[in-house]
């Protein structure tokens, strides 16, 4: 008898109603029900930003704003692209006067939109002048900081008010910034000129202007990554100290070949050129946001001089990059809206996210920023999380995640194995290497998910203003034309609906997940400063103090009591450290006893046995011997 799955149930009853399978439109009306007109706003919009207050971090804007007699809405951009959500930091705005013909106007808040404000415009009136003061965090605790003593990320969505009612590709802007004295600035707009520390953009459409933000810095860098005659792609490098930009040149060409296989795999490229922006800090927020022409990407400092040839580099510069193809140019159409104060519907995350979760990674290996082995290491990471150590999968869909920018705006969760957090990225990694290889065995090696990838992100090479939008059954068409089945559709939503698991992929491509009781290198290197990682043992994880961050449901640490926000003082009745819980755990498998574990939540102290005899356990890919071995070709380099 089939076991009951309650997302089975939910997606069941969205198909009664005609949901499911429904394919969105563009939205076009925004959050008072008003549609969003096309047709070219008249005249252009003056933005001037002072960006030079690096001790108390405020920027200063000035905006003009071309307007007619009568009642007048401002947004403030909610809905931020690569955010799936609104969170446009409106708390942050601060100080606003608006005056017309020197005469202040008074200005009313949508009590129904807080992002929006009104204004009426007197007679005689054509441009409004806009001044106020965008207060960035000074701590953590405020957000993320964008501002430092030696650099700064300007976001012009965090600057700007635009008309409401209008496309954002039909309103002109002309932007300028006034940077720290001597610093310099990178960023995908054109410069039309610069006048001292101020940079003047070319005018663009509010659309591109959102999608072009700015890093600068006193200690900047920059390296050439296309080969000459090609678009230019260039790595933009900021750093909190001037010798935190070296880097060796081997390391530089791995970069480069990131570059190489991304033309390789995709056959176009969808921009005039490509700026990474990229932030070596231990004092800049950590970001990592897509745009089609650029990217936002921090790493702590040691990115270049703590490079390790045989553990790689990250892949978040493989991630944001693949989204200038997958996100950026070609996007799911509920999330295409036509200005940033219409809601957005991330039911594609899954596709946006997840199958550039999986290029991402494949591209770092074949670029070798990754090693074959690393990349294998890293693979079976996220296998470990989907092979019975994920139980939110019992009662939430994978599909159901993609509302989590909405639900949960990426704050920290108590149990986030149960409740789940964004999942469209990893799982949908692992439903796209079970597409991969299911597409390599039937064709017998003949064709890839690469075919799917040329296809369907690599079309009209050099075409980069507006995105390309698509549905579920366009992604089901595109793969079906790639490798005939009949059965796309089926096998998408029964992995993103809840019915099908999403490791078959691993045992497919020829290798199996195993657990040794030694952690390898990758696995070390990504917990460096991390504190210590029990999950696919007791199901535990602490910081260096012994604080408990996250405890697997119904694990065996779960199960004897511990609960995430506890510390952990004792083990075995010797003072916590990663070492004796390591050598606890050795132990038990061996005396059979339990582990005790003397712990403090607030103010009561108290000790927990956890029955556990199965010793250390790490993941890892082994091979299956005399099956083909698809892995390895996915992850090498495409000549």
């Amino acid at each position: 008898m089939r076991a009951f799955h309650p997302a089975a149930l939910g997606m069941a009853l969205l198909a009664a109603m005609g949901l499911a399978n429904a394919a969105p439109d563009v939205p076009d009306t925004d959050a008072r029900g008003v549609r969003i007109s096309e047709a070219a706003y008249p005249g252009t919009i003056k933005l001037e930003v002072d960006a030079t207050d690096l001790g108390q971090r405020v920027f200063r804007i000035r905006q003009t704003v071309p307007v007619a007699a009568g009642l007048q809405r401002f947004h403030y951009p909610a809905w931020l692209p690569g955010n799936h959500a609104a969170s446009g930091a409106i708390e942050k705005l601060a100080g606003l006067v608006i005056t017309g013909n020197g005469q202040r106007l008074d200005w009313v808040r949508d009590p129904l939109d807080v992002f929006t404000f009104n204004v009426q415009v007197p007679e005689g009136v054509g441009e409004l002048r806009m001044e106020y003061q965008f207060l960035s965090p000074t701590d953590p605790a405020q957000g993320r900081a964008v501002m430092t003593p030696n650099m700064l990320n300007l976001q012009w969505n965090a600057m700007l008010l635009y008309p409401a009612g209008h496309a954002a590709h039909a309103i002109r802007y002309e932007a300028s910034a006034r940077y720290p004295q001597g610093w310099q600035a990178a960023s995908a707009l054109e410069v039309a000129r610069q006048d001292g520390d101020t940079v003047h953009y070319a005018p663009t459409n509010l659309e591109i202007l959102m999608d072009s933000p700015v890093f600068a810095g006193r200690y900047y860098k920059r390296f050439d990554l296309a080969p000459a005659g090609t678009r230019p792609v260039r790595l933009n490098v900021f750093a909190d100290r001037a010798k935190d930009l070296e880097a060796k040149p081997e390391h530089i060409e791995q970069h480069r070949a990131l570059v190489t296989q991304a033309r390789r795999l995709f056959g176009a490229e969808h921009y005039d050129h490509y700026d990474f922006l990229f932030a070596v800090t231990s004092q800049l927020g950590g970001i990592g946001l897509e745009h089609q022409r650029s990217s936002e990407n921090s790493e702590d400092r040691d990115y270049f001089s703590g490079w390790d040839a045989k553990i790689g580099s990250t892949d978040l510069l493989g991630h944001e990059y693949t989204h200038s193809w997958d996100g950026k140019y070609r996007r799911p159409a509920d999330l295409a809206t036509l200005n940033y104060n219409v809601p957005m519907q991330g039911s594609l995350l899954w596709v946006y996210e997840g199958q550039t979760q999986y290029w991402g990674n494949v591209l770092t290996a074949r670029s070798g920023l990754r090693p074959l082995e690393a990349s294998r290491d890293a693979l079976a990471l996220v296998a470990a999380t989907y092979a019975g150590n994920r139980p939110g999968l019992e009662w939430r869909s994978l599909g159901d995640t993609t509302n989590d920018p909405v639900i949960a705006r990426r704050k920290p969760k108590p149990y986030r194995g149960y409740q789940m957090s964004e999942d469209y990225y990893q799982g949908g990694q692992m439903l796209w290497l079970e597409a991969d290889v299911r597409i390599r065995r039937l064709s017998k090696g003949k064709r890839s998910l690469d075919d799917f990838a040329r296809a369907f992100f690599g079309q009209d090479d050099g075409q980069w203003q507006r995105p390309s939008t698509y549905t579920f059954e366009d992604v089901a068409t595109t793969l079906e034309q790639v490798q005939p089945t009949g059965d796309w559709a089926t096998f998408l939503r029964e992995r993103v609906d809840g019915r099908h698991g999403l490791t078959d992929g691993i045992e497919a491509s020829g290798w199996k997940l195993v657990y040794t009781d030694k952690p390898g290198a990758y696995y070390r290197a990504m917990m460096k400063g991390r504190g210590a990682s029990f999950i696919y043992s007791l199901g535990m994880a602490l910081d260096a103090s012994g604080k408990v961050g996250e405890v697997r449901w119904d694990s065996p640490a779960f199960n004897a009591g511990l609960g995430s926000g506890m510390q952990v003082l004792a083990v075995n009745d010797l003072q916590y450290s990663a070492g004796e819980l390591e050598e606890a755990v050795r132990m038990a498998k061996h005396d059979k006893a339990p582990i005790r574990l003397l712990v403090k939540q607030m103010d009561v102290y108290r000790t927990l046995r956890i029955d556990y005899t199965d010793g250390l356990r790490y993941p890892v890919l082994q091979r299956i011997e005399g099956t083909a071995d698809y892995l390895t070709p996915i992850l090498s380099a495409k000549k």
